[in-house]
This record gives structure tokens, sequence and C-alpha cells, in this order.
């Protein structure tokens, strides 16, 4: 044992706690402009040779990511939590994040490299962002009492949401501009003298990502209290991992938390899944364009800081379970409104006028749900994992949490990929979402401690 371990904990303040929050503040706007609304709809329409083929080649490049985190998350985390403090790893990743989103905006149409500063980006983003959110998250236990982790977590999560509305604003109001127009949302030329021709306002998003990233982080660094040294780092990877071996072996007798920990397993890809696709979906099947997904972005968005701070409300009053089992069922129900509907129809049987603002109105409405229902989610996961351990685990659940999270990253994407490939079709090749869902609803049926 380290002379560290004995060292007291530093006293967390409202100042730190903040700058906690302010995390996910800086890292959302890799979900909103990259993988959703701005970045991936460009790809999938500008860069790849139709859409089909991009929502694949997107799948493959995010789903490799989620392979990568999926190999290393068991041991980095075990390190992690021997060891002790969490901002080297964070400090670490985000190189990978800021590189990463900033590759994106040299990936142009048209050119021999295109498509490879694309794939290679999102790949980097993808790791950076998500290992720093795994060991952002397990600093969370040390930062505020019990009771109110569902409070911390949902007012992060409705900050973040907040960054991502900002950005977004930022993108369609100053930067993204309709190549017919050469204008963006409000009217206004884009500035930095960016080409809309060429896409330069959609590939900015890359670089505004890393930017505001890299502006945020810094209070976490900076107020935020980590966890003491532990152990050197070699002890720590074989006392880490054999800790691990053994709670892993215990888990299928602690029913509750092992069913739990499975069903947030699927829903969280499907969650991943929806958001990485929704974008590209819209483009391919409703023909939406950057300006219009941005506002169903902005929509999402709003609407999902609005269901983060309902559901940490919720979540104090009804328990975090009855959140969550009640965002899967708004999520399933979102899934298939949007799958059911495309430019000719709606709700599978309605026949629509070529020129019909009812696909879009219903991808909208569709939008709202699934921000407000997936931002009670995230937020009501973390708490709900709390019920499922003693206080002495709740720093390695929240490890294990994000490991089982991650390590099975990879699936939504690759399967809506080899189902997309298989079918050539975007509406069937969305579907391995729904199924994941409703995994994750029947799962948490088998989830004792609410």
């Amino acid at each position: 044992m380290s002379e560290f371990a004995s060292q007291p904990r530093p006293t967390p303040t409202r100042v730190g706690q903040f700058s906690w929050m302010l995390f996910d503040f800086a890292a959302q706007p890799f979900h909103t402009l990259i993988l959703t609304f701005i970045f991936a709809p460009y790809f999938a329409a500008h860069l790849s040779p139709n859409a089909v083929d991009g929502q694949a080649m997107w799948g493959y490049a995010i789903g490799l990511g989620g392979f990568v985190i999926a190999i290393l998350a068991p041991v980095l985390g075990a390190m992690s939590d021997t060891t002790g403090p969490r901002k080297p790893y964070i400090a670490f990743f985000s190189i990978f994040a800021i590189i990463g989103a900033s590759l994106m905006f040299f990936a142009a149409p048209g050119t021999e490299n295109g498509v490879l500063f694309a794939v290679v980006g999102v790949f980097l983003a993808i790791i950076g962002f998500e290992f720093a959110t795994i060991f952002n998250n397990a600093m969370m236990p040390n930062l505020i009492k019990d009771e109110d982790l569902g409070l911390l977590s949902g007012f992060g999560w409705a900050l973040g949401y907040v960054g991502g509305i900002l950005t977004l604003l930022i993108i369609l109001a100053f930067m993204a501009a309709s190549p017919e127009t050469g204008t963006t949302l409000v009217g206004l030329s884009p500035i930095f003298g960016l080409d809309p021709m060429l896409h330069e306002g959609d590939r900015a998003s890359g670089l505004l990502t890393a930017i505001w990233y890299l502006i945020f982080i810094i209070p976490l660094f900076l107020f935020t209290p980590d966890a003491p040294k532990i152990e050197r780092t070699k002890n720590a990877i074989q006392k880490g991992l054999r800790k691990l071996g053994t709670t892993l072996k215990n888990l299928p007798q602690r029913k509750s938390y092992f069913a739990y920990l499975l069903a947030s397993m699927f829903y969280r890809d499907g969650l991943n899944g929806l958001y990485a696709f929704g974008g590209i979906y819209a483009v391919g099947m409703l023909g939406l364009s950057t300006i219009q997904i941005g506002v169903f972005g902005i929509i999402a968005a709003l609407s999902g800081a609005i269901g983060a701070t309902i559901g940490a409300f919720a979540d104090k009053n009804f328990g975090p379970k009855a959140v969550v089992s009640t965002c899967c069922y708004l999520l399933i129900l979102a899934c298939v409104i949007v799958v059911s509907t495309t430019q000719q129809y709606a709700l599978f049987t309605i026949q629509l006028e070529p020129d019909s603002n009812i696909p879009l109105i219903i991808f909208y409405i569709a939008g709202a749900i699934i921000g407000g229902a997936g931002g009670a989610l995230q937020a009501a996961s973390r708490t709900l994992l709390v019920r499922q351990v003693p206080q002495s685990e709740v720093g390695e659940a929240f490890g294990l949490f994000a490991l089982t999270g991650r390590a099975t990253s990879f699936i939504a994407p690759l399967s809506i990929a080899v189902v997309t490939s298989w079918s050539q079709s975007q509406q069937i090749g969305i579907t391995p979402i729904i199924a994941l869902f409703v995994l994750g609803a029947v799962g948490l049926l088998f989830v004792t401690k609410k």
C-alpha cells in the first residue's frame, strides 16, 4: 500500500461539483455535432458514395472504436481503481479526442483522402471522448452524498445538453450555410469565410468541438478534487485485475445487480446507436438538409435538458428504476414512429403528398421524445446503479458499469452496418436499435433494488 492511501480525501465544494458537471458541457458537442446532427449527415450525403454505403461505413468506423474500448477498458479501469486519481487518464485520452475531432475539418468532399480523414477522425475521437467520460464518471461518488447523486447526475446531463444546444446554434447561425443560398439558418454569410460549396461550415463542427472541449475541460482539472494516489501502476495492474476477476465471478449470485448491468448494457447501446445514426437516417430516408437536421437537433437537445432536469426530481421522488423503465418504453415508441415514416407515407399506412411536411413534423416530434427520454434515462441510470450495491462498493460499481456499457458499444453500430449492408435498406438497417431497447426493458423487470 502506498503512503498516499492514508491521506484524507479533499472535501468537494460547490465549485468542484460544478466543474465536474462542466465535463458534460465540454464533451456533449461531440455527440451533438459530430455523431448526430452535423458531421455524420454531411459524411453520408457528401463524402460517401451513397446514403446506404455511408451509413454502413460510419457504422464500421464507430464500431471499430467501440471494439478498441471493449479491449482496453477493463485493464485501464482496473488500473485507475487501484491507483486512485482519474485526472491523468482524462488528460491522456483528451488528446485523442481533440486530435480526432480536429481531423474532421480536413474531410473535404471530392478529395482523395476526405473519407480517410473522416473515418480516422471519428475513430480517434470516439476513443478519446468515451474513455475520458468513463474516468470522469468514476469521480462522481466522491463528490456528493449518495441520496443526492440523482440530482448531480441529472443536472450534469442537463448542462451537457445546454452545451450541445449552444454549439449547434453557433454552427447553424454562423458557420454552416446552404450551398444554394450561401447563407446560414439566420440569413448570414458564414464567418471566417467558410465556403458553403465545400461544406466548410459542416466540417468546422469538428474544430468547434475540439476547441469547445479544450476550453471547458480546464475547470475540472483546476477545481474538482481527485482521489488520492493509492498504488504504483505496476502493482495496480495485478491487484486491479484480480479484484475485477473476483467481482465478475460473483456477479451471477447478485441477481438484481447482474440483471441491471445486462439491461443497461443493451439500452445504453441502443441509445448510442440512435444518436449516432439519427441524422444519417434523416438524410437518406427523409431528405432533410443540414439546417433541418440542425433544427431537429435543437429540439432534441432542448427536450433533453428538460428531460434530464425533470428526471432528476422524478428520480428523487419515485426512484431511478421507474424513470429508466419509462424512458425505455418511450424510446421504443419514438423509434417505431421514425421507422414507420418516409417521404411517401407516415406510420406505415398513411399515404402522403409529394411535398407534404408531415414527415418532417413527425420526425421533430420523435426527436423531442428521444431527447427528453434519453436525457432522463442517462441521468437516472447512474443513480439506479448505486441502489444495487452497498456504500463500500459504489466506486467499483461505477467502474464496472462503465466497462460493461463501453465493452459492448460496438453492438449497435456494427449490427446496423451489417443489417444495412445485407438489406440494402436504411429503414430495415436501423431496426436493431429497437431490439436493443426491448432487451433493456425486459432486463429491467429482473432488477429488484429500485
